[in-house]
């Protein structure tokens, strides 16, 4: 069998993708948090990078700890701009804040933010007609529906795209390509639910 084409850029990116990319996240809201600050981290920047910077970020973020985060003030900011190798934007830095804040509110109202997410697929991973061989967008109905929510909600940096990428690293929906054992492995390991192409845009390019 073989990979999805984007895990051969290097070892690290091979590494996500063949132990965390697309496994179902149910019950772990703090690795959920981590996923969806590295997609907001991401916007206008390559994945590989974001993979590169993670012990970084984990380190200027208190490894992803939402309430900790949340509580952050200027001085945090202050310090996590001047960590070595940080990246140097401070509405990026800001945002995670916020979005801790308004993480903590979707816990108190659901559980869980995973309880929150998984709502809209039933609890199932999604499989898309088409995507397995390559048809994947870069949004679709789901991820417009989820994004204009977070933002009412006061999220930032989670545009429709970014949501596509955060419901793909999650597990809500496999974009593994067919001929790669996780797409196999998570199918027979996970319920899920095969679905007809939501709205698509345009095709997006591999990570």
């Amino acid at each position: 069998m073989g990979h999805c084409d984007w895990v051969f850029a290097s070892e690290r990116d091979k590494k996500y993708h063949d132990t965390e990319w697309g496994v179902p996240v149910h019950d772990d809201d703090r690795q959920m948090f981590e996923h969806l600050t590295l997609e907001c981290l991401q916007c206008g920047l390559s994945w590989g990078l974001m993979l590169k910077k993670r012990e970084i970020f984990r380190q200027c973020f208190e490894n992803f700890e939402f309430d900790r985060i949340a509580a952050y003030g200027e001085k945090d900011v202050q310090r996590i701009l001047t960590t070595d190798g940080m990246l140097k934007s401070e509405r990026k830095i800001r945002a995670v804040i916020n979005n801790a804040r308004c993480y903590r509110k979707i816990r108190e109202e659901f559980g869980s933010f995973c309880a929150y997410l998984w709502r809209y697929t039933d609890g199932k991973t999604i499989v898309y007609d088409g995507h397995a061989e390559g048809k994947v967008p870069v949004s679709n109905g789901l991820s417009d529906r989820i994004s204009k929510d977070l933002k009412k909600r006061g999220f930032k940096f989670i545009g429709t795209v970014t949501i596509y990428s955060h419901l793909q690293a999650c597990g809500l929906i496999n974009d593994h390509a067919a001929d790669c054992p996780c797409y196999h492995r998570i199918n027979a390991e996970y319920p899920t639910v095969k679905m007809k192409p939501d709205e698509e845009g345009a095709l997006q390019q591999t990570r």
